[in-house]
């Protein structure tokens, strides 16, 4: 299967989320456009509506990011976000990314075109985010 393969060639790595009370998936993360040799990646991420607002992306987006910079010994990772998808932009922001840019319609998504956001988090700002984190678990 691809995704087995890509996984164990660390070129695409997705994780599914489900819930704790039954199992249920409910959205996947994913590093993608993995490059080892500079110590970097791009994080995507999609959540079933009906679960949204409830914690379940900050957490599982907290696993990743622990999982790219301490095994994969990431440096730099990286979020393009719909600039009109607040709740994602509030996600990103909330784990510690900064926005980098403003990326005039970079993308065609069902015959549409959009703009992006850019959004960076590099291992030392990761490190100091986390340790807010354990404070308030």
């Amino acid at each position: 299967m691809k995704i087995h393969d890509d996984f164990r060639r660390q070129t695409f790595l997705k994780w599914g989320i489900a819930r704790r009370t039954d199992d249920a998936l409910i959205g996947t993360t994913t590093l993608f456009n993995l490059n080892l040799d500079s110590h970097r990646a791009e994080i995507g991420y999609c959540l079933d509506r009906a679960e949204w607002g409830k914690g379940y992306m900050n957490e599982a987006l907290q696993a990743l990011l622990d999982y790219a910079f301490e095994e994969l010994a990431l440096h730099r990772i990286e979020a393009d976000v719909d600039p009109r998808n607040t709740s994602s932009i509030r996600t990103v922001e909330r784990l510690g990314f900064q926005r980098e840019g403003y990326l005039r319609e970079r993308l065609q998504v069902n015959g549409e075109i959009q703009d992006t956001v850019f959004y960076g988090l590099l291992r030392p700002d990761w490190e100091v985010i986390k340790k807010t984190f354990n404070r308030s678990s």
